[in-house]
């Protein structure tokens, strides 16, 4: 056979692979509103940057008649491309092939891309649309599940890894979505769920419906296991790009920087007057993080998920940078375990790869409830504090209203390791709100008094002014400077500038157990 025919032939083979399950199939797909496997990581990456990698691979089972099942490239596209010209790993899984299930050779071939990512120190991301096991193989799918997450274990904390939901991911499947650093999912067509529905009770005896289980919505806003929430996959696959321009590559390398197009010290006169006289009335504080923000841009992550605090990405002087702050129009601004949780999970991503960490920090408290209590709140909020306590990139604290007890210390206060804290003049931090103090404090006095009213609003006004003050606490080197709300963006941006080069030694350890 001449060179011609074998190139011919080759084409001719890849040409088959590259048509999945065949035109039919696809054409079922594109009805229900989905691309292909191929389309999205088009779509994803930079025009005409993908490389395929292993995709002659196929499955070598003959049980069930296996034997005589074309599988093209085995269910699962694999390889790697640029996003702004950054090299990123990236798998798709072919629905049009058995359902984009995973048996032996599929999840051989995500792990020899999950060793190409490590090796190379590039984020990978996993577009998951798949029918879940490949039952025809068993326990050889089985072994490729224990594959991938042991690969996706040794990772954590080394590269970024992405998950982005299009189609069903059920069953032990989902462990893939859990262990990644973020998950994206669309509305229409992701499902995400451990068991099947029809294996559980509902409300009032009733089945529970892949909707109460497994939507986008109920993980976006009940089980926090979704980040990012989209209508459209094109949406979705833009937002992806979006989030790869904030991380570092791995935990070696620093964030992308870009050049800073907005004032350094640019000032914000609304911040001067942002905080209510009412110490417990509300106000957005993502109008200060926005403020602070070059040019205003906040890149909101689980904007559904525990309001009550906001976390995500900023940049400052071009910079990323990791943003976490209490939530005063949800709940009161109060922690509870999802809040716990949330910024537990985002305080050691930013940890793990290099991202300063800002605080802002308005917090009365913590939820009271026996539910909460049943359920843990004290070995949640723990958690909190032990990543706080934990991370030695630089950490900045900004406390603006609210901060008393114990939450103002899990709220990367002086106490836990924060390398600065600002205050602004509104900043009341104090053990308890000034007025359940006073009310603790003098009872007997308040109970004899004559005129109780006028005996508490001078007890309050002295112990505001002697103990719960930005002053009282900057007194005692708790807070390191007192700051004009409005110059907090050129303040932040000077005191990252400074522990830039920062160094912090730690005794030696395997890991924390907490």
């Amino acid at each position: 056979m001449s060179t011609l025919s074998k190139i011919n032939e080759l084409n001719a083979r890849r040409s088959v692979i590259q048509m999945g399950g065949g035109e039919a199939e696809i054409k079922k797909l594109h009805s229900e509103g989905k691309l292909t496997a191929r389309e999205r990581i088009e779509k994803f990456l930079d025009e005409g940057s993908f490389v395929e990698l292993g995709a002659f691979v196929k499955h070598r089972s003959t049980d069930f008649n296996m034997s005589k099942k074309n599988t093209p490239a085995d269910g699962v596209v694999t390889g790697y491309g640029t996003v702004e010209g950054r090299l990123v790993y990236v798998y798709s899984q072919d629905a049009t092939v058995l359902g984009g299930s995973v048996g032996e050779m599929h999840a051989k071939k995500i792990a020899s891309l999950y060793d190409y990512a490590m090796k190379m120190g590039a984020p990978i991301i996993s577009f998951l649309d798949s029918s879940g096991l490949r039952l025809q193989e068993s326990i050889d799918g089985l072994n490729g599940y224990g594959t991938l997450f042991l690969k996706q274990s040794i990772a954590s904390g080394i590269i970024p890894q992405i998950s982005v939901i299009f189609g069903d991911c059920v069953g032990g499947a989902g462990f893939s979505a859990g262990i990644s650093d973020f998950t994206f999912m669309v509305s229409q067509n992701g499902r995400l769920f451990m068991n099947s529905p029809n294996t559980i009770e509902g409300i009032e005896g009733k089945k529970a419906t892949f909707e109460s289980i497994g939507s986008a919505d109920i993980h976006s806003e009940k089980s926090g296991m979704v980040h990012f929430q989209y209508d459209k996959e094109e949406e979705c696959i833009e937002g992806v790009r979006n989030l790869i321009s904030y991380l570092p590559g791995n935990n070696l390398e620093d964030a992308p920087i870009y050049e800073a197009t907005d004032d350094l010290n640019r000032v914000d006169s609304v911040l001067d007057s942002i905080i209510p006289e009412d110490l417990n009335e509300s106000f957005d504080v993502k109008t200060v993080i926005a403020s602070i923000a070059d040019d205003r841009e906040f890149l909101e992550i689980q904007s559904k998920y525990a309001k009550n605090l906001v976390i995500g990405f900023i940049r400052l002087n071009g910079s990323t940078v990791g943003i976490i702050a209490n939530q005063s129009q949800e709940n009161e601004g109060l922690l509870n375990i999802a809040a716990c949780n949330k910024g537990t999970d985002f305080v050691n991503f930013c940890d793990a790869f290099n991202i300063p960490i800002i605080s802002l920090t308005d917090v009365g408290g913590f939820i009271s409830s026996v539910e909460e209590e049943q359920k843990g709140i004290l070995k949640n909020a723990s958690k909190l504090v032990y990543a706080f306590a934990n991370a030695t990139v630089p950490k900045v604290n900004v406390i603006i209203r609210k901060a008393f007890g114990s939450a103002y210390i899990a709220m990367n206060s002086k106490h836990i390791g924060a390398d600065i804290v600002f205050a602004w003049p509104t900043a009341q931090i104090s053990v308890m709100n000034p007025e359940g103090a006073v009310n603790i404090m003098y009872a007997e006095e308040l109970k004899n008094s004559e005129n109780p009213n006028n005996l508490r609003a001078e007890k309050i006004e002295e112990f505001s002014s002697m103990q719960g003050s930005a002053y009282a606490a900057a007194s005692r080197g708790y807070v390191d400077d007192i700051i004009e709300p409005s110059a907090t963006r050129k303040r932040i941006i000077a005191a990252l500038e400074m522990l830039y080069s920062k160094r912090e030694q730690r005794p030696a350890k395997k890991h924390g157990t907490v």
